[in-house]
């Protein structure tokens, strides 16, 4: 049976675009897009760890809104559970810590780059917003 990972993802927003980093050649789903973030670890909130995570890997803080979506989907190493929110800088400008890129592009844009598959539900549910608060 496959081992199932609860994962966050955090949809930062700013001036209208948001954030996507681009995942190293040498992790799981080499050079897929995603929204940052990662696991959850035991006795934490989704919140916590959505803060925590993007503290680690951006060395930003965020405020965290809305959930955006939440997906299940079974990879060949296991079943992730992602759950991503709507979420806003707050201090720091994220930097490359875990990621080899990260682009800030516009709603509309999102769909152009090569999408963590957990991922793509969020991305087409936000293509299809037409306005990103």
């Amino acid at each position: 049976m496959k081992k199932n990972i609860h994962v966050v993802g955090a949809i930062i927003i700013d001036n209208n675009k948001i954030l996507c980093a681009q995942r190293g050649p040498d992790k799981s789903l080499p050079l897929k897009w995603e929204f940052p973030g990662g696991k959850i670890e035991a006795g934490e909130s989704a919140q916590e760890a959505l803060k925590r995570e993007i503290s680690e890997e951006m060395n930003c803080q965020i405020e965290i809104g809305e959930q955006v979506d939440h997906t299940v989907y079974e990879y060949d190493f296991g079943i992730v559970h992602l759950t991503t929110f709507s979420c806003k800088l707050i201090e720091g400008k994220p930097e490359l810590t875990e990621h080899v890129a990260i682009k800030w592009l516009p709603p509309s844009e999102l769909a152009s780059l090569d999408w963590a598959p957990a991922d793509i539900p969020a991305v087409e549910k936000l293509s299809r917003a037409i306005q990103v608060k």
